[in-house]
């Protein structure tokens, strides 16, 4: 409703209030109905200016070839179907069209270095960086490594507005934090929220980064862009989010900014990341089953399912079946403990790892080696399709399972020792099923025991009874790991 002016115009004639007219008084603001929520403006404006969008236009990408995976190789030597997911028009990927990354960035000096993520500008042939001012700069890419998603870019400036880094090891659940970014192209999106959990591990080839999980609104744009604690310090780099629909769902995760100015120090350096590397692959956890088989007093520790020949864990002495329960004289509680802490070390880095063994804690001091910086997917080699697959057999009956024996061609596209594992072509148990086994994992082990062939899984089983837990270490495409299973289920 539109409020009438106080002279009003009728038929020309202008006709003033009189004298005795009641004059209505301004109203008076209303008093605070809601006190002690934060109060996040003063933050927003001091910080603001330091937050960037970042643009990155980005040639086609060449074809991903399916026809290279070994796990495709094998259900194609066992005369089985390939599984949904891992089929394509003439084994390959379609190609990428050229098009625009959009995400969001921030500045960290005032001479023009950048913050973002790897994934933002990743393969791009042209970056640039719009400023809060609305001035658009080019950016060159200084390094980038796709590991800790983190990716550090330069602009030619002086007395830039870059934000204030804080200390990521600080952050604990429930506190407040802010994040300010570009999602879906809005420039210099305010969204707030709590910690919800520290040193997540979110997998999907980022076991480095120990992520910090918030239920702060990110959704495409965000990434790259700065999570503030109340102070307006960066903490964090926000990188994913998770959801089931591709927008925000509740749940995101940041980059602790302790992992990215690791790597952005190497990264000014020499434009790239090394990081030490143990040389073991781990179960993604233990549960109570794996406990008692291991004679644990309780399911806490990473447990080494595979160590890698030539690795400072193989010199040391590490086995599978081991239980890493320490790093360093910090605790391990389970397996997405440990890479964050192999990775914050650089190659040659000399640590103490508690290990249990046969029913007791010792002490084993290992070199860490260097992690490849570009790590090749297990599943990224191959072969031409094959007529001469070997005949399943039938396993001992206990397990459930229908199995096949390897030939030195597999083993060595799957990276095995030359009489190593023995393929699992079928699975008919419901115990197989729910201990998550399937067609196309190779079994290396019944508990220590190594088993190469069909007739050794027997030996390993013979003194086996129906109803007894048997823990089986495996590999497939999860990677290598334990798993318990009841014989006879």
């Amino acid at each position: 409703m539109l409020v009438p002016l106080t002279a009003v115009a009728t038929a020309g004639i202008v006709m003033l209030p009189s004298a005795d007219a009641q004059q209505t008084p301004a109203a008076a603001p209303a008093p605070e109905l809601v006190t002690g929520l934060p109060d996040f403006t003063r933050l927003v404006d001091r910080v603001e200016p330091g937050v960037v969008r970042i643009e990155a236009k980005i040639a086609p990408q060449r074809s991903t070839q399916m026809s290279d995976d070994p796990m495709a190789e094998i259900f194609r030597r066992f005369g089985m179907p390939m599984p949904p997911g891992m089929q394509g028009p003439r084994g390959q990927m379609p190609q990428a069209p050229r098009g625009l990354s959009m995400g969001t960035g921030f500045l960290i000096s005032g001479d023009g270095y950048v913050l973002t993520n790897h994934h933002v500008v990743d393969n791009a042939d042209e970056v640039t960086v719009k400023l809060a001012d609305s001035r658009e700069l080019k950016a060159k890419v200084i390094g980038s490594d796709a590991q800790s998603d983190v990716a550090l870019l330069k602009v030619e400036g002086n007395n830039l507005p870059a934000l204030r880094l804080g200390n990521s090891s600080g952050v604990q659940a429930g506190q407040w934090v802010v994040a300010i970014g570009s999602p879906y192209g809005l420039d210099r999106s305010v969204t707030a929220g709590i910690v919800s959990a520290i040193g997540r591990n979110t997998g999907g080839g980022q076991q480095y980064v120990p992520f910090i999980q918030t239920d702060v609104a990110i959704n495409r744009g965000n990434s790259g862009g700065p999570l503030l604690n109340t102070r307006g310090e960066v903490v964090g780099i926000n990188s994913q989010i998770f959801s089931v629909s591709g927008g925000y769902q509740g749940i995101s995760f940041a980059i602790p900014i302790d992992t990215a100015m690791n790597a952005v120090e190497q990264l000014k350096k020499t434009g790239q990341v090394r990081r030490g590397m143990l040389g073991v692959n781990m179960n993604p956890n233990i549960d109570a089953d794996l406990a008692r088989s291991l004679g644990l007093p309780d399911n806490r520790g990473a447990l080494v399912t595979n160590v890698q020949i030539g690795s400072g864990a193989a010199k040391a002495g590490i086995q599978p079946g081991d239980v890493i329960r320490s790093f360093n004289g910090l605790a391990v509680s389970d397996v997405g403990d440990v890479a964050p802490m192999v990775g914050a070390l650089p190659p040659g880095a000399k640590v103490k790892l508690g290990v249990w063994r046969d029913g007791r804690e010792r002490d084993i001091d290992v070199v860490l080696g260097e992690a490849e910086t570009e790590r090749a997917s297990a599943f990224n080699r191959g072969g031409d399709d094959r007529s001469d697959a070997p005949q399943a057999q039938p396993s001992s009956g206990l397990l459930g399972l229908r199995i096949a024996e390897l030939d030195p061609d597999d083993r060595r596209q799957l990276k095995l020792g030359a009489s190593e594992g023995v393929g699992v072509t079928g699975v008919a148990s419901m115990a197989a099923r729910e201990a998550g086994i399937m067609p196309g994992d190779v079994i290396l082990a019944v508990g220590r025991t190594p088993v190469g062939s069909a007739k050794a899984l027997d030996s390993a089983l013979a003194d086996v009874k129906p109803g007894q837990t048997v823990m089986l270490r495996l590999s497939g495409r999860g990677g290598p790991r334990f798993v318990t299973i009841k014989a006879g289920g």
